[in-house]
């Protein structure tokens, strides 16, 4: 049974930076499309980025795009995203997921595709 534990949230001043981690235990990180998903108080749960089984390629949505970074520790089994220069529009709860196996385009926006979900990590952007 496949489990994901995010972890690296946390209280930040706008400006600052954090690295989110999601440990990915009984499936390995590289067999899959993986992503991170956020959502805010009163707001639906939205892509914030993704990357390849095979790692190369990654797609982000704009609001990340030029700031956030994701990236894999295929040795630590792990899913990371790097996240630089927070405004408060960033605070939200973190989730990774992990694609479905059988689902092989490259539109990695639809959680519905998204088969496990880790249980989330706040991000707090004080101004």
């Amino acid at each position: 049974q496949v489990q994901l534990v995010e972890s690296g949230g946390g209280l930040v001043q706008a400006g600052g930076s954090l690295t989110l981690s999601c440990k990915v235990s009984g499936r390995t990180v590289s067999g899959y499309d993986m992503g991170w998903f956020r959502q805010a108080p009163g707001k639906e749960r939205e892509f914030v980025a993704a990357i390849s089984r095979s790692g190369d390629r990654t797609d982000y949505a704009d609001s990340g795009r030029g700031r956030f970074s994701i990236s894999r520790d295929n040795a630590k089994n792990t899913l990371l995203l790097q996240m630089n220069n927070l405004t408060p529009e960033d605070t939200a709860v973190y989730y990774c997921a992990q694609r479905n196996w059988y689902v092989t385009g490259t539109y990695y926006r639809d959680r519905d595709t998204y088969s496990a979900w880790g249980q989330g990590t706040q991000v707090t952007v004080s101004s």
